[in-house]
């Protein structure tokens, strides 16, 4: 008998691992990116999913119907909630038309911004960007059945950078804050239901006294209301329009309009 539980015992810890270590987090990206469009209504005709261990460009989404998804981002990702914040993001990228908008600038401004003063701007553009990405992300994740908490975890995994760190921070703090205050805001069954892993519980250690100071005064709250009324309402416009335009932001079809004036 003690030899038959032994057995059972070694078999139980060599298969358990092996499970543990076969997720791919690569190979899910069409299937959890196909889930993402068809349950949010957009239209899924020729649009393919490549991971890619470079610079993602999704600049060319329009012409080539290709959503490229970064391999550093996705080795944070151990599930398919985590799969489909990586790939929200970057749908959320290209609903905003964040390419088309850099094009259209480019086409102004001929590209020629390089002093200390544009290299500002430019970070808390991306900053900015991200965050509205992440924001219809969330909305993607939760029409899709995922847990959109996974985009806190994913953003959290990463390392801090010097200043994060110094101040005790998170990784991707004011992005992650961003998150989880929309979260909280328009889908509060979800941030009650919480994510079961040491990130997101860190996270949350993290942002509950921010929380708190804020609730203890109405400016703050009213404040915080009327930034996420404002962030349901853009984020769902957005999702509509790009679904009635047929898969162009409006950002897509103002390049192309310019384009074709040249």
């Amino acid at each position: 008998m003690k030899k038959v539980l032994l057995s059972l015992f070694v078999a139980f810890a060599i298969v358990v691992p092996t499970q543990a270590a076969t997720y791919n987090a690569a190979a899910r990206v069409p299937v959890v990116g196909q889930n993402l469009l068809t349950k949010n209504g957009i239209t899924t005709a020729n649009v393919k999913f490549k991971v890619v261990s470079d610079y993602v460009d999704n600049s060319d989404y329009v012409e080539n119907k290709t959503v490229n998804v970064s391999s550093a981002e996705l080795s944070f990702a151990g599930n398919d909630n985590e799969v489909a914040a990586v790939v929200a993001n970057e749908l959320g990228h290209i609903i905003s038309g964040h390419a088309s908008k850099g094009k259209v600038v480019q086409l102004f401004t001929g590209g020629t911004t390089t002093d200390s003063s544009s290299n500002l701007l430019s970070n808390y553009q991306y900053t900015k960007e991200e965050k509205e990405a992440d924001i219809i992300a969330t909305n993607l994740m939760v029409n899709a059945g995922y847990n959109p908490l996974a985009i806190i975890v994913v953003l959290t995994k990463q390392s801090n950078t010097y200043w994060e760190a110094l101040q005790g921070k998170p990784a991707n703090a004011e992005r992650a804050m961003s998150v989880y205050n929309y979260v909280s805001y328009a889908y509060p069954a979800k941030l009650k239901a919480g994510y079961g892993c040491n990130e997101y519980r860190t996270f949350v250690a993290y942002a509950t006294p921010i929380v708190e100071a804020r609730n203890a005064d109405e400016k703050q709250v009213s404040k915080y209301e009327k930034e996420q009324a404002k962030a349901v309402k853009k984020s769902d416009s957005q999702l509509t329009k790009f679904k009635t335009r047929g898969g162009l932001s409006w950002w897509d079809a103002l390049f192309g309009l310019l384009s074709a004036e040249e």
